[in-house]
């Protein structure tokens, strides 16, 4: 299992501590693998680019009609976080629908 998140993220924080087999990858030293990030953007489409953001503010009107895996490259710090990835299956953020499911327990 691979989190993929923000190492100063307080949310990122909560999500490993709660999955204790959990790789943590920081993806704004080590990006996120490009098949990873487009199966997300299928999977969970716009939910993916955090436009609540500080650095979505600080983007200009013609960066923010970029594609989205362009930007989330560029701005790895606009992926909502966490993206925990198991195998097959894909989990966006850590609120108690994604913790109830991963854990038993919201």
């Amino acid at each position: 299992m691979i989190l993929y998140g923000l190492k100063n993220c307080d949310t990122c924080r909560k999500a490993q501590q709660a999955l204790a087999t959990v790789t943590f990858v920081d993806v704004r030293a080590d990006g996120v693998p490009p098949g990873v990030l487009e199966r997300a953007l299928m999977i969970f489409g716009d939910g993916l680019v955090n436009t609540r953001s500080t650095t979505w503010r600080g983007l200009s009107p013609d960066q923010r009609q970029r594609d989205p895996i362009t930007l989330l490259r560029d701005h790895p710090s606009l992926m909502k976080r966490p993206l925990i990835v198991d195998g097959d299956r894909m989990w966006l953020g850590w609120g108690k629908d994604v913790q109830e499911d991963m854990t038993g327990r919201a």
